[in-house]
């Protein structure tokens, strides 16, 4: 009897585990910079909300924008419409919550996520005819390799 209370204890705590790790992953604000009349970047944090993500957006002039992703480490030909920052990571574009939540998790030595672009499908540009699209992780070293691939 007291074998299978403490089994049953142990699988309660090991199955907590993840659900805790998510929590945490929640718990921390997506400070997000964007131009302040993109509605793409709008719908985009309404996604990492809806995902469980408290969400700081700020608003701020394009030149102010380009400055923050440069001062980040996102390459020109990386760049997308807006730039966050969580957990010590960049978030560059219209990147998945769950690509995020797995960034935070994983905690890859890096720079952070990079949608390049627009690409219609992703969250944020949902519309017709959805386009394949990958997201990239940027290393230390200015470096990418596919992180994820979507559509």
């Amino acid at each position: 009897m007291l074998r299978a209370l403490l089994l049953t204890a142990l699988l309660g705590f090991a199955l907590a585990l993840p659900a805790k790790a998510d929590e945490e992953t929640a718990q921390q604000t997506l400070e997000l910079w964007k131009s302040p009349s993109c509605n793409c970047c709008e719908k985009w944090a309404d996604h990492m909300k809806a995902e469980g993500f408290d969400v700081a957006p700020h608003a701020v002039a394009t030149g102010t924008l380009a400055k923050i992703k440069h001062q980040a480490g996102i390459p020109s030909k990386l760049a997308s419409c807006h730039t966050g920052k969580i957990g010590g990571y960049v978030i560059e574009g219209h990147v998945p919550a769950s690509d995020v939540a797995r960034l935070l998790k994983e905690k890859p030595d890096a720079i952070g996520l990079v949608v390049p672009g627009m690409p219609i499908g992703s969250p944020g540009m949902e519309g017709p005819n959805p386009e394949s699209y990958e997201v990239l992780l940027i290393k230390r070293d200015g470096s990418t390799e596919v992180f994820a691939r979507h559509g």
